[in-house]
């Protein structure tokens, strides 16, 4: 076990699996611009990279120029159906009011007020003392970047410092900002790319975080 007391989380695919709520606000917004709907795995395949990033791969360069009307649209739907089918994954709850006193944060490439929204209607917002999202395009994971800025506001020793993430983003994160990482194999990452780049643990359920952390 190691000595840990801050542990920072990604959203969705570690902690809410938020993939039909996502699909169904992408196809939304497609269809407002009058284009085709893409497959749900299609989309579900951009998660991860941020919003913007998400809406561009689902419009395709051909029509790259309704960006910013994409965007609009997604930005008013989305707030409102963030949580209708989304739902936290199994012991995530439990976990977080296990480990009632260590320093819990949230970094996520989702713009912010989306990961608000879809963890206070998930009941579990209040567990986390920051929440960093990804309205920065020039300061997103992987680079270390959004954890330098935390760390600025927020002393973080890094030696006692875990991230917990369901992609490869999430643990070139750590890497690149020196601390401890730990990957969830139930989320939306690809085993192949993950085990590469050797994460320092290696979990099947977010409630094994006990068995690792003291």
């Amino acid at each position: 076990m190691v000595d840990i007391d801050t542990i920072i989380f990604d959203v969705d695919g570690t902690l809410v699996d938020s993939r039909k709520d996502i699909v169904k606000a992408v196809n939304f917004t497609l269809s407002k611009l009058g284009l085709p709907e893409k497959p749900p795995e299609l989309i579900v395949s951009y998660i991860g990279t941020g919003t913007r990033d998400l809406l561009n791969k689902s419009l395709g360069s051909k029509n790259y120029s309704f960006a910013e009307e994409a965007f609009r649209i997604f930005s008013e739907y989305f707030p409102k159906h963030s949580a209708d089918e989304s739902s936290l994954y199994p012991h995530v709850e439990e976990i977080l009011k296990y480990f009632k006193n260590k320093r819990k944060l949230v970094i996520t490439n989702r713009n912010r007020k989306f990961a608000e929204i879809t963890l206070r209607k998930l009941g579990i917002k209040n567990y986390f003392e920051e929440i960093v999202g990804g309205d920065d395009v020039n300061c997103m994971k992987p680079s270390a970047c959004p954890l330098d800025r935390l760390s600025s506001k927020i002393e973080m020793k890094k030696s006692k410092t875990i991230i917990v993430g369901d992609m490869d983003i999430d643990i070139r994160t750590g890497k690149n900002f020196g601390i401890k990482t730990c990957w969830v194999t139930y989320g939306l990452g690809n085993r192949e790319d993950i085990e590469k780049i050797k994460p320092d643990y290696i979990i099947d359920d977010i409630i094994e975080l006990k068995n690792i952390i003291r």
